[in-house]
């Protein structure tokens, strides 16, 4: 009897974990390499050669760089732009943008889109490429596609299966493994008028690449941050932790802020999903955040395939503008100031699960397909009517082979406001820094960081 009560109780436990699911064949990961890249992008240039084939990225620092600075010149500084689209031939284009952009271009006669050539600028590190092409195979997405298990530090699906297997690509993206950004955000609401809404100072780990030797473990943290807020005066000496794992469902997000009114470091369990995110006066969520971050178990994930898409591409002008007052004009960014480049992106589709709770019912992200950094979305309300969108700035850090895409932007096309969120320009552009101790990282650190 007691055989049978444990054997029924471990397949209950095994019906509820939902079935793994293994990534490809050793003959599909071949193609990893050759007609692929190591971690599955297209090698080859599109039909019409408005997307260029992959020559292994953008490895050599222009000249006007000095070795050791962390603001990078834009290589592509002196090109012109391709064409430009706007509100009256938006319509030429529509297949091509994402619903937001398109929705942009009609609504404001101030915005356009400057279409830039295309440059496939990514490059990452070799152990993490080795890393990617062993985990084609090895690699398994488990819980019904909200966890992983195999995998080694790199792009877990390099070719995805599924909606979720995409998602977490981006998720476990490389974006170097330790950085030190001081940053500001900015709000510009329906009136045009912009303010600062915080600056702060951002130490964020990677920590799925602390060790490229190491598997990932269901309860191991695959990132993590600290923010310390210095301004404005009435947010100075705030500071939030938080710290996401390989399985949510096993180990959910772990959130701590730190209030200087109250003088003492609290749990900060509802950090994540939907709930406003302040730093953007409520015109984001949590997991917005770098257009996505988090766990999935709120939507079912459906992979669509491959689309050529016209998105914000080696922003290099914008991330690393020192001065973001004239950038941040009314209804929109200054246009001036954004690349467009066309590029093959990985269309995913999120649908809010019955019974589950969110803000948006339908999202929709545009991965891209040589970093796997999520560039855009669109967002959907329950009524189905388009609610906001999220742009990723995506810059080549040339000198460390890092994709960079730390500053993002929301759109709120109800409210009429939009949110820029950091940016590091003002404060002397990206730092990739030694890693913290355990005590840096531990929640009570947070007190003596907020201190104002």
């Amino acid at each position: 009897m007691k055989f049978a009560y444990t054997l029924m109780a471990a397949s209950l436990a095994m019906a509820l974990a939902g079935p793994s699911h293994a990534a490809v064949d050793a003959a599909e990961a071949a193609k990893l390499g050759n007609q692929l890249t190591q971690i599955g992008a297209e090698k080859a240039g599109n039909a019409d050669g408005s997307i260029p084939a992959y020559q292994g990225g953008l490895t050599t620092p222009p000249a006007s760089f000095k070795t050791g600075d962390r603001m990078r010149p834009d290589p592509f500084a002196n090109e012109k732009p391709l064409l430009v689209i706007d509100g009256k031939n938006v319509d030429q284009y529509k297949g091509q943008l994402t619903a937001v952009t398109a929705e942009l271009a009609k609504r404001y006669p101030t915005f356009k889109i400057e279409v830039y050539p295309t440059h496939r600028t990514a490059s990452l590190p070799k152990g993490v490429l080795d890393n990617t092409v062993k985990n084609a195979t090895a690699a398994r997405s488990t819980e019904g596609g909200n966890s992983i298990e195999n995998a080694l530090p790199g792009i877990p699906f390099p070719i995805p299966k599924t909606g979720a297997e995409a998602i977490w690509n981006h998720l476990l993206r490389y974006q170097g493994v330790n950085l030190q950004v001081k940053y500001d955000n900015w709000n510009v609401d329906s009136a045009g008028v912009a303010s600062l809404a915080t600056t702060g100072i951002a130490q964020i780990n990677y920590a799925a690449y602390d060790d490229l030797a190491k598997p990932l473990a269901a309860a191991d943290t695959y990132y993590q941050t600290k923010l310390t807020f210095t301004g404005p005066a009435r947010r100075a000496g705030e500071a939030v932790m938080l710290r996401d794992s390989v399985n949510p469902l096993v180990q959910p997000r772990r959130g701590w802020q730190y209030l200087p009114g109250q003088r003492r470091v609290k749990l900060a369990p509802s950090l994540a999903y939907d709930t406003p995110n302040p730093g953007a006066a409520g015109a984001s969520t949590w997991d917005d955040s770098f257009v996505f971050n988090g766990a999935l178990d709120r939507f079912d994930w459906k992979l669509v395939g491959k689309q050529e898409v016209i998105v914000p591409y080696n922003t290099y002008r914008v991330t690393y503008q020192s001065d973001l007052k004239p950038v941040m004009t009314p209804n929109h960014l200054a246009p001036d100031f954004v690349r467009w480049e066309k590029h093959r992106v990985w269309v995913v589709e999120a649908t809010l699960k019955p019974g589950a709770r969110h803000i948006y019912a339908k999202r929709r992200f545009y991965l891209d397909e040589d970093t796997w950094v999520a560039l855009a979305s669109d967002q959907y309300d329950a009524n189905g009517k388009l609610y906001r969108g999220v742009y990723s700035f995506l810059s080549q850090s040339y000198d460390q082979q890092v994709p960079d895409a730390s500053p993002y932007l929301i759109y709120d096309l109800v409210g009429g406001t939009y949110s820029a969120v950091g940016f590091p320009g003002p404060y002397g552009g990206i730092r990739y820094s030694e890693a913290l101790n355990k005590t840096q990282w531990s929640p009570e650190s947070l007190a003596g960081a907020g201190i104002r």
